[in-house]
C-alpha cells in the first residue's frame, strides 16, 4: 500500500535506492576509495512508441482472435479467418495484409480488467491503475514524455508526446505529473491538402505570408525597440524565436506530407487513419519518443458488421504499411507499435432491435498487439475460451503490458515515481491488484 513519507522531498524507497547505488559503486571499485569507476548503462532496444489507439473498443473476435467454430451468433458473417505467414496463427478475414506480416508482431489474446466503462477502462489500459485511488496516475505516454522526453535529454522542438489528431480519451493523460507532460494534440487532418496543425501550420496561410507577418509585427513593436535588452522583452523574444523556428523551420516541415511519394501515401491509405500512420512514422524518425494515433469510431453497439467492412480495411492497410515502412527504414527494431483499445467487444452478437447486429463493451477478455522494439514477433500470448468470452490461459493485465513496454524503453517500471504527495510509488504497479497469475511479457523478450 502507498504511504506518505515522513521526510520532505525523498521517499524511503529513494533513500534505499541511493544507498544501494552507493554500495554497488563501491563493489565495482573493488572496495577501494579514491578510484573513479564509470559504468555505461546498456542501450535500451527501443527508443520510441507508436500507440495505435482504437477509441471505443475494437472487436477482438473480428481482428486478432477469430472464433469461426463458435457459430453465427458469435462470428456473424466473418466466418473465414485467414492463415498467416506464421503456421498455426489465424486472424480475421478482413485483415489480409496483416496476415502476411504476422511474423513481425505478437498477439496478446488474454488481456483482461473486467471494466466496461469507456473512461475508466481507458484509464486502466493507459495507466495500469484502477480508478478511484488517491491520485490520478499518468498514462504511459506521459511517463515516456518525462523519462525519455523532457527529463531524458530530448531537445526536439516538437513535444515528446504527440497525439494524432485528438486526445485519446476523456481523462487527464498526464495525471499528477502535470500539464508539462500532457500530449500535444495536433488537430487537423493529415489527409487534407494542407495538414493544419494546431499552433504550427495555419490554414490558408503560406510560410511566406507567415514570415511577412512576423516582420511586420517586429517593425511595429515600439516597446521592444525602446527597451532593448530588458529581461522581460528578451525572454519574450526567445519564446517567439522558438515558436517561429517550429512554424517555419524543420519542425514545421515535418508535418508536410506532400513531400512523401504518392505511391507510399496510397499504400498507407488516403484517409485520416492511413495518413496518421505515415505521420507517426515521420515523427519517430525525427526523434519523437511517443506518438498516439487516435483512431475512433469503434463503439459499435449497432450495425457492427457494416461499420467493420469500412474500418477494418483502413486499419489493415495503414497498420501493415506502418510495419513495413518502419522495417524498410531500419526503425522497427527501435520503435514499439502497440495496438489496443480500452476493451474489446462482446463476442456474442446482439441481433435484436435496436442493436441490429451490434457488439457491446467487453473488458472480460480482449486482445492487443505488440511489434518492434525488441518484442518477438510470430507469437501468441494467452488464449481465450471457445467463444472468446473468458480467459482460458495466461491472463495479461494492463500493467503487465505497460511495464513490459517500459522495460524495452530502458525505463525501470519498478523505479520510484516522483509524485506531489511524496508517496512510495513505482513507475508502474506490479499488477497484483488484478491477479497473481499474470506478469510481464517474458514470453516476448
Amino acid at each position: 500500500m502507498s504511504r506518505p513519507t515522513s521526510g520532505p522531498g525523498i521517499t524511503r524507497r529513494e533513500a534505499l535506492g541511493r544507498l544501494a547505488a552507493g554500495a554497488a559503486g563501491l563493489a565495482l571499485a573493488g572496495g577501494r576509495t579514491g578510484v573513479a569507476q564509470t559504468a555505461t548503462p546498456p542501450t535500451p532496444p527501443a527508443r520510441a512508441v507508436i500507440q495505435v489507439w482504437l477509441w471505443g473498443g475494437p472487436p477482438q473476435t473480428d481482428t486478432f482472435d477469430p472464433k469461426p467454430d463458435a457459430g453465427y451468433d458469435y462470428c456473424g458473417p466473418f466466418r473465414k479467418p485467414l492463415d498467416t505467414n506464421v503456421p498455426g496463427i489465424r486472424i480475421g478475414q478482413m485483415l489480409p495484409r496483416l496476415a502476411q506480416l504476422a511474423d513481425r508482431y505478437a498477439i496478446l489474446r488474454s488481456l483482461t480488467h473486467g471494466n466496461n466503462g469507456h473512461e475508466t477502462a481507458a484509464y486502466l489500459v493507459q495507466t495500469g491503475h484502477r480508478p478511484g485511488d488517491r491520485l490520478v496516475y499518468p498514462s504511459l505516454g506521459a511517463i515516456v514524455s518525462k523519462f525519455r522526453g523532457y527529463d531524458g535529454g530530448y531537445t526536439g522542438l516538437v513535444p515528446p508526446y504527440v497525439v494524432l489528431t485528438e486526445s485519446q480519451g476523456r481523462f487527464d493523460e498526464a495525471g499528477f505529473l502535470g500539464p508539462r507532460y500532457k500530449p500535444f494534440a495536433t488537430g487537423g487532418d493529415p489527409n487534407a491538402g494542407r495538414y493544419v496543425v494546431e499552433g504550427v501550420v495555419a490554414g490558408g496561410i503560406s510560410d511566406e505570408r507567415q514570415a511577412a507577418r512576423r516582420d511586420l509585427l517586429h517593425s511595429l513593436d515600439a516597446l521592444k525597440q525602446a527597451l532593448p535588452g530588458v529581461p522581460a522583452t528578451t525572454e519574450t523574444e526567445a519564446a517567439e524565436a522558438k515558436a517561429y523556428k517550429m512554424i517555419l523551420g524543420d519542425a514545421g516541415k515535418l508535418f508536410d506530407l506532400s513531400t512523401e511519394k504518392d505511391e507510399l501515401r496510397q499504400r498507407y491509405g488516403r484517409n485520416t487513419f492511413g495518413q496518421s500512420c505515415l505521420m507517426a512514422r515521420r515523427l519517430v524518425a525525427a526523434g519523437v519518443p511517443f506518438v498516439t494515433i487516435n483512431y475512433g469510431g469503434w463503439d459499435t453497439h449497432k450495425q457492427h458488421f457494416e461499420t467493420m467492412r469500412s474500418k477494418l480495411p483502413q486499419m489493415d492497410a495503414g497498420m501493415a504499411t506502418l510495419l513495413e515502412d518502419l522495417e524498410e527504414r531500419g526503425l522497427l527494431e527501435s520503435t514499439i507499435v502497440w495496438w489496443s483499445g480500452e476493451f474489446g467487444r462482446s463476442p456474442k452478437v446482439a441481433w435484436g432491435a435496436p442493436w441490429n447486429g451490434g457488439r457491446h463493451h467487453f473488458g472480460e477478455c480482449f486482445s492487443a498487439v505488440l511489434a518492434g522494439g525488441g518484442f518477438k514477433g510470430g507469437r501468441v500470448v494467452g488464449a481465450s475460451d471457445a467463444t472468446g468470452e473468458h480467459v482460458a490461459e495466461r491472463p495479461v493485465y494492463p500493467p503487465d503490458v505497460l511495464g513490459s513496454i517500459c522495460e524495452r524503453l530502458g525505463i525501470d517500471p519498478d523505479a520510484p515515481m516522483p509524485n506531489p504527495r511524496g508517496m512510495e510509488l513505482a513507475v508502474m504497479p506490479s499488477g497484483e491488484e488484478f491477479g497473481k497469475d499474470g506478469g510481464r511479457l517474458k514470453e516476448l523478450l
